[in-house]
């Protein structure tokens, strides 16, 4: 996750962004949008930006006009990957931030949703969050999960995943090449009772759905297309 490729076209980070709000939920900041009322959930896991990227906070408030109570925790505690410094390249801030951590936080946020009487919830992940939202996928705390562009997950990730995953991936891809994520499909699709949906969207590279020009009618419309599909995704399993 070294390569240039993680870090291109970074956003202009806006803590004001999006039509929702932020506040505490088991103590982590998240942008919360979508009726406090709906029993079901989605978690949004942020790429190495973090959660005050305006696209993802767009796409959150699209995610909860389809009827979820939209969480986007900052799992980076307020401290996204900086391209401009250039005293803590990505190797350096990546040893701060293991996905590890980002799913043992994901824990008590689940459990808060579940006491506001959220009783399906799924969780999509975009690069580094992806690894996050795999995670989340080896045990019974969600119900689905969609992964983006993913980053830093391995086949051994995917032999562990026991609940309906998609994967949605770049046909430019250094951190997880189309080869890779085929032999994700073969490993989803010999697994009983696991439902898979893997796609590779051609003419896109790394972090499409997140990181694109809103004056390039192509990057939005790939964009809107990986959108849909997970959206679809969770209209069918989290419910």
């Amino acid at each position: 996750m070294s390569g240039p490729q993680c870090c291109s076209n970074p956003p202009t980070l806006n803590p004001t962004a999006g039509a929702g709000h932020v506040e505490k939920l088991a103590g982590l900041d998240s942008y919360i949008t979508g009726s406090p009322h709906s029993n079901i959930a989605i978690l949004l896991i942020s790429d190495i930006f973090g959660f005050e990227a305006p696209n993802l906070r767009k796409l959150a408030d699209k995610v909860a006009a389809a009827g979820y109570y939209v969480v986007v925790p900052d799992f980076l505690y307020g401290d996204p990957y900086n391209p401009q410094n250039a005293d803590r390249p990505l190797p350096v801030w990546v040893k701060d931030h293991g996905a590890d951590k980002g799913f043992e936080d994901a824990k008590p946020i689940i459990e808060a949703l579940k006491s506001k009487g959220v009783h399906a919830i799924g969780a999509a992940g975009f690069c580094w969050g992806a690894k996050v939202a795999v995670q989340l996928s080896k045990s019974t705390l969600i119900q689905a999960a969609v992964l983006l562009h993913p980053s830093f997950v391995s086949l051994d990730d995917i032999k562990g995943v026991d609940i309906p995953i998609a994967i949605l991936g770049a046909e430019f891809d250094k951190l997880s090449p189309p080869e890779l994520l085929k032999e994700f499909e073969q490993v989803l699709t010999a697994k009983p009772g696991v439902d898979s949906f893997v796609k590779i969207f051609p003419k896109v590279s790394h972090g499409w759905s997140l990181r694109y020009k809103n004056e390039d009618a192509e990057a939005v419309k790939a964009a809107e297309e990986a959108h849909q599909d997970m959206l679809d995704w969770f209209a069918k399993y989290v419910k």
